[in-house]
């Protein structure tokens, strides 16, 4: 359905967003080559990770990672050569939709696309923990990872792709719905979140406001936020969604005391 002149389904709050596709804006994406970004959520509304959507050409090239930042990209469209030094495991793989890598911090690995492709982008600053070594650089494919019934409900499934393991600061997770099946209660809890809707519909409680959500739409819930979601229409609905985890709730003491 086309949108009336001058409205947007789009909202930022202090304590949540809904990014709809009908206000997004290209730009070019610092340090990737023939590629446009999107950038959806960021420190600058008050998160402390970012999202993105990375639209690339063929033949387009991911920006190096940082020595602080870890990234995990998630391939929605088109296919992605993953390509690692020798010291490194060596070798070429390719990531087709549905795949996803996870790079840590200066990893020495590049990703370029074969052919035009669309990535869901993670990224945050890693936060080492006192004598766990750093995870190494993790591929899958969402085809792989089992869907777990949500708190015993087996309309709601859970695929967790990356390991519950403390080594790892954040979870990303896929979350499949049959229609009429929703969340079994409000949470409010310390994590914060960035997600985007793969497929279907449904309605999504943030804070104390209510939103038709649908396919590319993308939410941020900073922590604390009241949320809530329940799936409708004629489809089952699935998104694909960030936390922060294990890691102290305090942080880090200043100045290192």
């Amino acid at each position: 359905m086309q949108a009336i002149f001058g409205t947007t389904r789009s909202a930022v709050r202090p304590d949540h967003a809904l990014i709809a596709p009908d206000s997004h804006v290209e730009a070019p994406l610092a340090g990737w080559t023939d590629t446009r970004g999107i950038v959806l959520i960021s420190p600058r509304m008050g998160a402390r990770f970012t999202q993105y959507l990375a639209l690339m050409d063929p033949g387009a090239e991911a920006a190096p990672a940082t020595r602080s930042v870890e990234r995990f990209a998630f391939v929605e469209e088109g296919r992605v050569l993953l390509r690692q030094k020798a010291e490194k495991g060596g070798g070429r793989s390719e990531l087709s939709p549905g795949c996803y890598v996870w790079l840590p911090p200066a990893a020495e690995a590049t990703l370029a696309a074969a052919e035009a492709s669309r990535l869901i982008v993670f990224e945050r600053r890693y936060e080492p923990l006192d004598g766990v070594a750093p995870p190494a650089l993790l591929t899958g494919r969402r085809e792989d990872v089992p869907g777990e019934p949500f708190l015993g409900d087996p309309a709601a499934r859970l695929q967790t792709l990356l390991p519950d393991e403390p080594a790892f600061d954040m979870a990303v997770n896929l979350f499949r719905y049959e229609v009429g099946a929703s969340l079994p209660f409000v949470e409010v809890h310390v994590m914060e979140h960035g997600l985007t809707m793969l497929s279907g519909r449904g309605i999504y409680r943030l804070g104390d406001a209510w939103y038709p959500v649908a396919a590319g739409d993308t939410l941020w819930m900073a922590p604390f936020c009241p949320q809530w979601f329940a799936a409708i229409g004629t489809e089952p609905a699935s998104y694909l969604y960030y936390k922060d985890v294990h890691r102290p709730p305090l942080g880090e003491p200043p100045n290192g005391l």
